[in-house]
């Protein structure tokens, strides 16, 4: 997909300098990075990673942030939130890559509570619309990677035949991986634009984990 005069769009964006504060654990054959809330409120949220993987700083920034509200995240099995973790609630997100992995698994497992796809290339299939519990779409309107069309296409899937709480939104003028690769203080004029996604994004888990 990427060449030299069209760069992957996972590289848009700029590598945050951010250590993180959670801890790296190992998850029988997977290892994750978990980050718990200061308050045990018995709620988990699985952060699946881009293409650049969980070490990657910007990850682990999205991590502590959605951990600051309420929730515990790590990028592993069902099982070990419920049995290490103590979760009784799970939701799951997901940015690019993982984007479209939280699509797949809000259509396979009703135990997640709820699912945010954050730019997730969507699938030209005729079950995209079976959602098993609330999920939040998130895209960008300069995306080179995921076309308007994509996301009109699964609008209207959606709205005939969805049988759960969605929404979808699509944010002007950005472009990929505009919620959590690029810096605020690095680019001014998209910081409303990242503000308002996130914000998005943590009351979307708010209201259904």
């Amino acid at each position: 997909m990427a060449n030299e005069a069209h760069p992957c769009p996972c590289d848009i964006g700029h590598k945050m300098e951010y250590g993180g504060m959670g801890r790296e654990v190992q998850v029988e054959h997977i290892k994750a990075y978990v980050t718990r809330s200061p308050v045990d409120a018995g709620k988990a949220v699985i952060v699946i990673q881009d293409i650049f993987g969980w070490e990657m700083p910007n990850t682990r920034y999205m991590a502590d942030m959605i951990s600051g509200n309420g929730y515990t995240e790590v990028d592993a099995v069902l099982r070990y939130l419920k049995q290490q973790c103590h979760a009784q609630k799970i939701g799951v997100v997901g940015f690019c890559w993982g984007g479209i992995a939280v699509h797949h698994v809000m259509m396979k497992y009703p135990e997640f509570r709820a699912g945010v796809s954050v730019y997730g290339i969507v699938k030209d299939s005729d079950d995209v619309h079976s959602l098993k519990n609330p999920t939040l779409f998130i895209f960008a309107e300069n995306d080179a990677v995921i076309p308007l069309d994509q996301v009109s296409s699964l609008t209207q899937k959606l709205k005939e035949h969805c049988k759960v709480e969605y929404q979808i939104k699509t944010f002007s003028g950005q472009t990929h991986g505009f919620v959590h690769r690029k810096r605020e203080d690095c680019s001014p004029e998209d910081k409303p634009y990242i503000d308002e996604a996130r914000r998005n994004l943590l009351e979307w888990l708010s209201k259904y984990v």
